[in-house]
């Protein structure tokens, strides 16, 4: 990513309670390699151009799942989070961990040097 107002994929912390993500928390399935979460919102226009980014990327690696959640509708998971803005991507080991996060909108080159990073 560039530095024109996004941020790096950067490495993760716990998501507030220290317990890996699961179907539950989520509302799907998790990817059987790892997972693209997107928190996005309703009027966010930069929330649609990274649903195609990661949507590419789901469909081009094997055993990635890409799962997009209304941030408004899911408020206790934001907070518990930290998400502050949308669109937020976390990216998921294959156990639910959180390990790499960004906000804005991502490359597409970004998330996969993540995902390699992150499988």
């Amino acid at each position: 990513m560039n530095s024109d107002n996004r941020d790096k994929l950067t490495t993760g912390g716990p998501d507030g309670s220290g317990d890996p993500l699961d179907a539950s928390r989520l509302g799907a399935e998790l990817g059987e390699r790892a997972t693209l979460v997107q928190f996005s919102s309703a009027f966010c226009q930069p929330c649609r151009a990274t649903r195609r980014t990661l949507a590419e990327v789901a469909g081009m690696v094997d055993g990635v799942a890409h799962v997009e959640i209304d941030a408004e509708a899911h408020l206790p998971l934001v907070r518990a989070l930290g998400i502050t803005r949308t669109p937020t991507v976390l990216i998921l080991d294959a156990g639910g961990r959180v390990v790499r996060r960004a906000s804005g909108q991502p490359r597409t080159v970004d998330v996969v040097a993540a995902l390699g990073r992150a499988m």
